[in-house]
């Protein structure tokens, strides 16, 4: 009955559950952050028909979803600490995952259908990473890629610092997150796709963070009801 009743209360989700599995994503939006750029495909024409684009390009909208609860989970863990600015480099890397998220779900859902029908758009479309000028009118594409350099440098700078300053998970993970996006704008600056290494940092420092938080053990420790008599023990939190 004892050995039941502990099962139950093993699989129960409580929020300290759900916060660890934030970590998890974490790790994985790290990991796919980083690991898919030394093998992303060409951002020409050519590649958005192939297979090696399909695959690379619905992962970034896998590494979004897992963005989304992981910084969500990297928040919660210490919002009493992380304060306004905590506050707001979730909310702007919260908006970064979720816009970017449509972006990736249209590479590889969307553009190969254009690429025979409307080869100008896909390149002009494609051409907004490189900063080449499109031969037709992508309306408000282009202006929202921009707003997403500003929501990434922002979120990452305020929600790293704000990590750093809390003092509760890998401030060094933390400090890598916050010079990752202005690292991102320098290397920007000199070109595509040398830019794509200003990924890496991002991925590593998700990854160190997820870890920390994933390999907390914050679990109360549960103590036997004493007999009668005798003092009670409380349920402790275990450190």
């Amino acid at each position: 009955m004892n050995a039941n009743r502990q099962k139950e209360r093993s699989m129960q989700v409580t929020t300290a559950n759900l916060i660890r599995w934030g970590g998890l994503s974490a790790m994985v939006t790290g990991i796919i952050f980083a690991g898919i750029q030394p093998i992303h495909p060409p951002d020409v024409l050519a590649s958005v028909t192939t297979s090696a684009w399909a695959i690379i390009t619905t992962l970034k909208t896998v590494m979004c979803l897992f963005g989304l609860f992981g910084i969500a989970g990297l928040y919660a863990r210490q919002v009493e600490k992380a304060g306004w600015l905590g506050l707001i480099g979730y909310l702007l890397l919260t908006i970064f995952y979720a816009v970017q998220m449509c972006f990736a779900f249209t590479e590889p859902l969307i553009l190969p259908l254009l690429a025979t029908e409307a080869p100008k758009f896909v390149a002009g479309f494609l051409g907004i990473l490189s900063s080449t000028p499109s031969a037709v009118s992508l309306g408000a594409i282009p202006t929202i890629n921009g707003l997403l350099a500003v929501l990434y440098l922002l979120g990452t700078l305020l929600f790293g610092i704000a990590i750093f300053r809390a003092r509760i998970l890998s401030r060094w993970a933390a400090g890598l997150l916050a010079g990752s996006g202005p690292l991102a704008i320098i290397l920007t600056l000199i070109g595509h796709p040398i830019n794509r290494i200003a990924a890496v940092p991002m991925g590593i420092a998700l990854i160190g963070l997820g870890y920390a938080l994933w390999s907390e053990r914050r679990t109360p420790a549960l103590t036997p009801i004493a007999a009668e008599g005798s003092p009670q023990l409380r349920p402790t939190e275990a450190k």
